[in-house]
């Protein structure tokens, strides 16, 4: 796989280093000359140049890449990077970095991304879900379809505790994927009882906030408010 970084700061670095680890090809793009650190990543081609300009992009052959990174610090540069690579080159997919939770709403296929990438927004989830109890947060989600992953450990005063997974009637469009009890994995059979402490993974169809809510009262026994990663924009995949 051929992949073009546009920004070669300590993210596109890192990103370079694990694809070039996996045998892809990596080009990494930046306009600063200060970011040209060649020596940390020498395995990849690098390009000074700005990637917002269509001929830095036709020279880093991205009309013949794979996929299009948008690494940069700055959400403009990473819109325009995604809009270019998308409309102008036909580039299969495109990955774009989100800094600040905020522009979210633009980073859609309207703007030629395929995955926006929210650290804050991929951090905050990971904090609920290591100290939430009974609360509802959604891990990610899946752009193509829209569905995402949500978790919830369940509290001992759930409904569902000492329940078997085929007696819980769960919401349309949702599905129970895995179970996860004393940091080990299970496959959720229509046998499997329902434990205090149980962490539950659960893929949950493009809803509206009103089903999660009701996702939430079938596995917490009262509603609660939705985090905000419930509600807001779409989080970033890992």
């Amino acid at each position: 796989m051929r992949v073009v970084i546009a920004g070669a700061g300590s993210v596109g670095r890192s990103i370079a280093r694990e694809l070039l680890g996996h045998g892809h090809q990596v080009t990494l793009i930046d306009r600063q000359p200060a970011a040209m650190r060649i020596a940390s990543v020498a395995e990849a081609e690098w390009l000074l140049a700005d990637a917002c300009e269509p001929s830095a992009l036709e020279e880093a052959s991205v009309d013949q890449c794979d996929v299009v990174v948008a690494a940069t610090g700055d959400d403009k540069v990473n819109l325009v990077v995604s809009l270019l690579s998308k409309t102008e080159f036909g580039v299969p997919r495109v990955v774009a970095r989100v800094n600040n939770p905020k522009n979210e709403w633009m980073f859609d296929g309207a703007w030629g991304v395929d995955v926006p990438v929210s650290t804050p927004r991929i951090m905050t989830s990971l904090v609920e879900e290591a100290v939430s109890v009974g609360d509802l947060v959604r891990i990610f989600r899946f752009h193509q379809s829209g569905a995402s992953m949500h978790e919830l450990t369940l509290p001992p005063s759930s409904p569902v505790v000492g329940r078997r997974v085929g007696e819980v009637t769960w919401p349309a469009g949702t599905a129970l994927a895995a179970i996860i009890r004393e940091a080990r994995p299970i496959a959720p059979s229509q046998d499997d009882t329902l434990e205090a402490g149980d962490e539950l993974l659960i893929v949950v169809s493009a809803g509206t906030e009103a089903e999660l809510r009701t996702l939430q009262e079938l596995l917490a026994g009262a509603p609660a408010p939705m985090s905000p990663t419930e509600s807001g924009p779409t989080a970033a995949r890992p």
